[in-house]
């Protein structure tokens, strides 16, 4: 194998462009394994993929672990290697004795372009090995549970009717990634999804906090639909996600945790977003992800004169109304001690609710008070949203605010 080990030091950096590893030994192991250069927090790290079965398995590595590991796998388990870099194709074949046979050749490139390419960042040349648009998760590297939900082939292509999903996907998963600094990363962190429904967010989640990023996470997704819970549970079961659970529940009842990290709430209709953010409070979570969805408790309330030309338009009125309640929500986080912001989120299902409240809890925060701003705003459209009255109630300021 000495050999190999001289191929891989020279072909494990920057420039490859990806290995894959095939013709196993044995029939009920790893059938085939791929291997490709991801950047990780900053630093070029080689991913590989096995395929068990129905599991699909991820490590990532530096250079000289994964070389350890191939020699490994070539030499108990695969016949045969396939690697591809910047400058040459190499296959690598073992027989049954334990012969290594390697065969180079020139890459495809000619060697015009080769004579006039500039020299390329190594950080750039392993974004261009991935799709134009930076994504996570990327197309042509498959993952179990988008495998399952039918989001992905086998082989890791995009089902062309879910791309839509796809990338409501990664863009949930380029949130989380802008809060990593308040999860704490040397103790457990936990999690609630609250209306988890089939859970393609609450998947990718745990598989980019524990998998690919090494976080101590426990996450419970709650829902209302039985079935989906049951099916959710026996997929996280199949994946050996032993830190995934799912529980059939309600969001207002819900008493399962005394303190959580962080709260998620996907498309909770109504008050129910109002619930689960009042939960997220009351827990003191460091993060809040909130897209809300089916906002019709202020469309009943909402009442101006000066705007009476607008809302007299019911279309006008229910858009109007559902704008003022996220904003409106936004601004009781603020007062609870969060840093908060509204940003637009891609909606899976082609819908205007595409907005996404993000809460960071303030290390020095002052106490729950209602600001001069958001009371004037309730008091010109004579309305109460549900989040406020219930915050109000757990201060101890009921009727505070209120319109004399």
């Amino acid at each position: 194998m000495e050999q190999l080990q001289h191929l891989l030091d020279e072909i494990i950096d920057e420039n490859l462009k990806n290995i894959t590893i095939s013709g196993p030994r044995h029939a009920d192991g790893v059938s085939k394994i791929k291997i490709r250069p991801v950047v990780l927090k900053g630093q070029v790290k080689f991913q590989s993929t096995r395929y068990v079965g129905a599991q699909v398995l991820h490590a990532n590595d530096d250079a000289k672990a994964l070389a350890e590991k191939i020699l490994e796998w070539m030499a108990k388990d695969f016949r045969q290697l396939q690697a591809r870099t910047g400058t040459m194709d190499v296959t690598v074949l073992v027989s049954k004795k334990g012969k290594v046979t390697i065969k180079k050749s020139a890459s495809k490139m000619s060697d015009s372009s080769q004579e006039s390419a500039a020299p390329v960042d190594p950080f750039a040349l392993v974004a261009s090995h991935n799709r134009e648009k930076r994504y996570i998760l990327k197309e042509g590297c498959p993952v179990d549970f988008l495998v399952d939900l039918g989001v992905m082939t086998r082989d890791g292509t995009v089902v062309r009717s879910r791309y839509d999903k796809f990338r409501q996907i990664n863009r949930f998963l380029e949130f989380i990634e802008d809060i990593l600094p308040a999860l704490d990363k040397g103790r457990t962190v936990h999690i609630i999804d609250f209306g988890c429904g089939k859970s393609y967010l609450t998947f990718a989640m745990y598989y980019y906090l524990k998998v690919l990023n090494g976080y101590d996470i426990e996450i419970t997704g709650l829902d209302l639909k039985k079935d989906v819970i049951r099916r959710c549970n026996t997929l996280a079961q199949r994946y050996g996600y032993d830190r995934l659970r799912f529980l059939h529940g309600d969001i207002a009842s819900y008493e399962g945790c005394e303190s959580v990290d962080m709260v998620v709430t996907l498309h909770a209709c109504d008050t129910a977003t109002d619930e689960a953010l009042y939960k997220a409070v009351l827990w003191n979570a460091k993060v809040i992800l909130s897209v809300p969805c089916c906002q019709h408790e202020l469309n009943r309330q909402i009442s101006c004169d000066a705007l009476a030309p607008v809302l007299q338009y019911g279309l006008l009125k229910e858009r109007m109304a559902a704008l003022v309640t996220d904003g409106m929500r936004a601004q009781l986080l603020k007062s609870a001690g969060y840093k908060t912001q509204v940003l637009e989120f891609i909606d899976m299902e082609h819908t205007p609710k595409n907005i996404l409240i993000r809460g960071i809890k303030e290390p020095k925060a002052a106490p729950f008070a209602l600001s001069p701003q958001y009371i004037s705003c309730k008091e010109l459209l004579h309305v109460t949203p549900r989040l406020e009255t219930l915050l109000l109630d757990h201060f101890g300021l009921k009727g505070y605010g209120e319109e004399g």
